[in-house]
């Protein structure tokens, strides 16, 4: 599986993978199983890292099974807000860059 944007720009460690997952599916809960497995992380990863999303209340509980809680990104934290913005970002970016490349290859194939 090759990696996004987003994981590209800030690293392939398991907090942005996890970040990218969730900004990628944010209208969907998981369980941190879920979550984990879908991020192509362990769970002891995902263990080490929960603290921070649940300090920095970048997820939030939206239901529970039984023991179990789900989880989703919550899209009303500012900081969330931001890391969206800068996803979209970096995708307009990526998009523009990659428009310019192939009006360069018709140009020069003309020629």
């Amino acid at each position: 599986m090759e990696n996004s944007l987003f994981v590209k720009f800030f690293g392939d460690a398991p907090l942005v993978r996890i970040l990218d997952f969730l900004m990628e599916n944010k209208l969907f809960d998981y369980t941190k199983t879920d979550i984990a497995k879908n991020s192509g992380i362990s769970r002891v990863s995902l263990y080490k890292v929960w603290p921070a999303f649940l300090e920095h209340k970048i997820v939030r509980v939206t239901r529970r099974m039984g023991k179990t809680e789900l989880y989703a990104l919550n899209e009303k934290s500012p900081i969330v807000q931001q890391l969206l913005a800068l996803d979209l970002k970096l995708s307009k970016e990526f998009a523009e860059a990659v428009v310019v490349e192939k009006k360069g290859m018709k140009t020069a194939a003309r020629a």
